[in-house]
């Protein structure tokens, strides 16, 4: 049998569920995950290899209509992902209204097969479920239809078949052992970001960006210093919080994720800095990844 190998783009609204399908589709936590919209920023990739098939998923951020540069960047890895695409899942939440004209049309007008994945129906009934699959079908008339909880990792593998059928017989993009083009400094700073998702409220996560400094490995330890950038002196008051409380939080909980990650004992020391207005100025959005 032929090798067959492809790229395999995730894309949605903010909260609809990518990076819990991307997790579940990828068997490793590769995405952030939580409550809030917009956690993701870059286009993430997470590679799922067998011996005849190499599938490369791309997390995408979740579709909006750009305010600031930050955002506009976040866009554009969306319809980067759209182009390279062999194969596009469309995630959509059971109780979203869908009206964005401009991804609709981009998808009617691709020539990757498209399959739209109705997320969250566990909190749904028979009824809604069918009367959604009608709606993608009248809307968009994709090649597949699925109905599943990433959550629950219900009929995910049922994709995963879809998927499998409709690569592309191809060699390998990436070495059979890799899991994603993103190194281990990335990560450690997503589990970082992650937790000030979860901590913070308002403004402050969005505002916040977490750059690693260093990253130095020992034999029993693994030593790493990261900046938290804010935009203003009173939300670096408030990651910092009362003595120190809440930026020991966040070292905290980010210190055991990151031990599991990488099996191994972790020294995380961070620090908090201000950058005015970083979110609308390319130098830094460049600098911090999010320009080309």
């Amino acid at each position: 049998m032929s090798h067959k190998a492809g790229f395999v783009s995730i894309i949605g609204k903010p909260n609809a569920g990518k990076s819990t399908l991307m997790n579940a589709l990828v068997g490793e936590k590769m995405s952030i995950i939580t409550p809030k919209a917009q956690t993701t920023r870059h286009r993430i990739i997470g590679i799922v290899n067998d011996k005849d098939h190499q599938i490369v998923f791309s997390d995408t951020p979740g579709v909006i209509k750009p305010n600031y540069s930050l955002q506009e960047s976040m866009m554009s890895f969306v319809q980067s992902s759209l182009i390279d695409a062999d194969i596009i899942l469309l995630v959509t939440d059971i109780n979203e209204k869908y009206d964005e004209n401009d991804v609709l049309e981009k998808l009617k007008t691709t020539s990757s097969p498209v399959a739209v994945l109705i997320n969250k129906i566990d909190k749904s009934s028979e009824e809604e479920v069918f009367a959604k699959m009608e709606f993608w079908k009248q809307t968009l008339n994709p090649e597949a239809i699925f109905a599943i909880s990433a959550l629950l990792n219900h009929n995910v593998s049922g994709i995963m078949e879809y998927i499998k059928e409709r690569l592309p017989v191809h060699p390998p993009y990436y070495e059979k052992d890799e899991l994603t083009d993103k190194n281990m400094r990335f990560f450690v700073s997503e589990m970082i970001r992650e937790k000030i998702f979860k901590l913070y409220d308002k403004e402050i996560p969005y505002s916040t960006e977490v750059i690693i400094t260093s990253y130095k490995e020992e034999e029993k330890i693994t030593r790493i210093a990261a900046e938290i950038i804010v935009e203003r002196d009173s939300q670096k008051n408030i990651i910092i919080g009362k003595q120190g409380s809440m930026i020991k939080k966040v070292g905290t909980y980010a210190r055991q994720d990151i031990e599991a990650f990488i099996d191994k004992k972790v020294f995380l020391e961070m620090f908090v800095k201000v950058i005015p207005d970083w979110r609308s100025k390319k130098n830094y959005l460049k600098r911090f990844g999010y320009e080309d």
